[in-house]
């Protein structure tokens, strides 16, 4: 901060250190003043990365407007689309909100986040509390809170694979090199060597997105027809770099989340129709 001329401003700054609870533990006679959680662009990160510190957080927030909605004054008025359109910009907005962040969390705290959907989905369609909520997610063609993390996951990891942005992303992912499996004409990404056993390991993006993609049908990872066999993916090493490509998947956007959203959408609340497999 002295080398831009900058002055660190205590009485707005707030001091986090992240680790595991023997990590923390070694340091708890510093006299350093820390915090148990901070907020960075509005998402708050707690010292152990649970995230419990936010889920509370969008819980009470959600909630509020919930009760707002289903309370009489209003509620009586809307017709469901309407009430589905207030939801989404008021309610579903926070529970998206780098929902990334979410993948691979202890059950308990996506079991909190699903409750506010359910919630918010019986206030749309003005259910009871008691109603059961899978045929009102399945008529508001809304993906359960797991299957929509991994949505926005591979989503990202789709713009990465098609546009090399951002950068620092695009910098984690390498191709899968080419074997005599049947799939080794897909688009695959190398999953990197795993440096720690630790389970939070498995949340980084370089684990969470290459497991994610190579986890989905094939009809999702279909190469483009025209590569030429020099520039095709399943004839980089695993080490190239996703720029020596340009665009490797046959779908547009547009298509691509329309087909990503069918498979989890089948994957939540239905067997998987036979062109899915």
């Amino acid at each position: 901060m002295t080398a831009n001329l900058l002055t660190l401003n205590s009485s707005k700054t707030e001091f986090l250190l992240i680790g595991l609870s023997k990590q923390l533990a070694k340091i708890n006679n510093s006299s350093l003043n820390t915090t148990h959680s901070a907020r960075n662009l509005g998402f708050i990160f707690d010292e152990h990365l649970t995230f419990s510190d936010q889920t509370s957080s969008v819980s009470k927030s959600c909630y509020y407007h919930i009760r707002q909605l289903r309370c009489r004054p209003i509620r009586p008025y809307p017709d469901t689309k309407t009430a589905a359109i207030i939801a989404t910009s008021i309610v579903r907005s926070k529970l998206d909100y780098c929902n990334s962040l979410y993948h691979n969390l202890p059950k308990s705290q996506i079991t909190r986040l699903q409750q506010i959907q359910n919630s918010l989905a019986r206030a749309v369609v003005k259910a009871l509390k008691s109603s059961h909520i899978t045929p009102i997610l399945q008529s508001l063609h809304c993906l359960k809170i797991t299957e929509h993390i991994e949505y926005t996951l591979l989503s990202l990891t789709y713009k990465v694979l098609t546009t090399t942005q951002p950068s620092y992303l695009h910098n984690l992912i390498t191709f899968q090199p080419p074997g005599s499996t049947r799939s080794s004409s897909l688009v695959t990404l190398a999953r990197p060597s795993a440096s720690s056993s630790l389970r939070i390991t498995d949340r980084f993006f370089q684990y969470a997105s290459s497991r994610r993609w190579n986890q989905l049908p094939a009809f999702l990872r279909q190469p483009r027809t025209n590569l030429s066999n020099s520039a095709s993916p399943s004839s980089l090493n695993g080490t190239s770099s996703i720029s020596s490509i340009d665009s490797p998947l046959s779908s547009s956007l547009s298509l691509f989340h329309s087909r990503l959203k069918t498979f989890l959408f089948c994957k939540s609340f239905q067997p998987q129709p036979s062109f899915l497999l």
